[in-house]
């Protein structure tokens, strides 16, 4: 491990995995650390808990903004877990001579992604340091919801799941990578950043049987992936074919050498379903705007344990590794 810390390990990937686990796992070990999921499970399975930090650069992006991806970031974390998102904390950094405009435009847009779903602000703080001390604005939202369904946990997939995805990946990666470098595309690229508790909901509502959800935010899909091979111990096999992938998005990983499955998300979940349930579960995601294309992109074996295998469009076969490196800085 470097002994200084580098803009890599905020990736998600493997850096920011080992980052995490031989310093703050190491000092804060306990059972419901351990268990890595998007939220923490307590009080008796009845509650779960999340917190997360925002730095996106630039604040204002095309469809959304740092105070969308906040609250949506903060309510999909619980999401994941089967929970209603309900209470929200907001704690706020901001740099002395910030615009007082963008900042209420900021929060009238934290304001109604809230309503979307249904959970309120109870407690927060405000912080002005002097010039230069932080970059613009950073916001910290931490999220308490009611578990709706007892029993998602990345831990327990099987090889009785099936993978999906609820939509085209990279959305987030790739347009904030293009307003970032003044990039002028002719099409509407646009950031997924959504909330996903509306699809959770329904999914519950049909009784779907999930074993797990995520949603792949930095590090996107692969570092979902991996993840999750390991922590359930199974070999999870993807079909590169079924990826879904926008012409824009493809575009920019064309022009830059990236793979859309490391580009962050906003507003993109991954599911292990039961396979009996699986046409089912895509019926409901069918019946969203923003899942509309969800589709299955793999199943579950003891091939390789641990590992993910990406069968390719060529016929070939080959490991689909974390990400390594930073591709996008200050990306949420």
């Amino acid at each position: 491990m470097n002994k200084n810390v580098t803009l890599a390990m905020g990736n998600g990937g493997e850096e920011n995995n080992e980052l995490i686990t031989k310093i703050f796992y190491k000092a804060f070990k306990n059972e419901i650390l351990q268990k890595s999921e998007d939220a923490a499970v307590i009080h008796g399975g009845e509650l779960a808990f999340s917190t997360d930090s925002f730095t996106v650069s630039p604040l204002f992006f095309p469809g959304a903004d740092i105070g969308k991806l906040a609250i949506c970031g903060t309510c999909n974390d619980l999401a994941m877990m089967g929970a209603k998102p309900k209470y929200l904390t907001c704690s706020v950094i901001i740099e002395e001579g910030f615009s007082i405009k963008e900042l209420e435009r900021i929060v009238q847009s934290m304001k109604e992604e809230l309503e979307k779903n249904g959970a309120i602000v109870v407690s927060g703080d405000t912080k002005v340091v002097p010039r230069g001390s932080v970059d613009k604005i950073f916001i910290n939202t931490t999220g308490i919801g009611e578990i709706q369904k007892k029993g998602i946990s990345s831990n327990n997939i099987s090889d009785s799941d099936v993978i999906l995805v609820s939509r085209d990946l990279g959305r987030h990666g790739a347009a904030i990578f293009a307003a970032r470098e003044g990039i002028e595309l002719t099409s509407n690229l646009q950031s997924d950043c959504a909330s996903l508790y509306v699809q959770v909901q329904a999914l519950m509502e049909a009784d779907v049987k999930i074993t797990a959800m995520r949603d792949a935010t930095r590090g996107g899909v692969s570092a979902v992936l991996n993840e999750w091979a390991k922590q359930s111990n199974v070999c999870l096999e993807i079909e590169e074919k079924s990826i879904p992938v926008s012409e824009e998005v493809y575009g920019i990983c064309e022009m830059l050498g990236f793979e859309a499955v490391n580009l962050a998300n906003e507003g993109t979940f991954v599911l292990a379903i039961d396979k009996e349930d699986e046409q089912k579960a895509l019926d409901v995601l069918h019946r969203f705007e923003n899942s509309s294309n969800a589709v299955k992109i793999g199943s579950v074996s003891d091939a390789y344990v641990g590992k993910v295998i990406i069968h390719t469009a060529h016929g070939t076969r080959r490991f689909l590794d974390v990400p390594t490196g930073e591709l996008l800085p200050r990306i949420c």
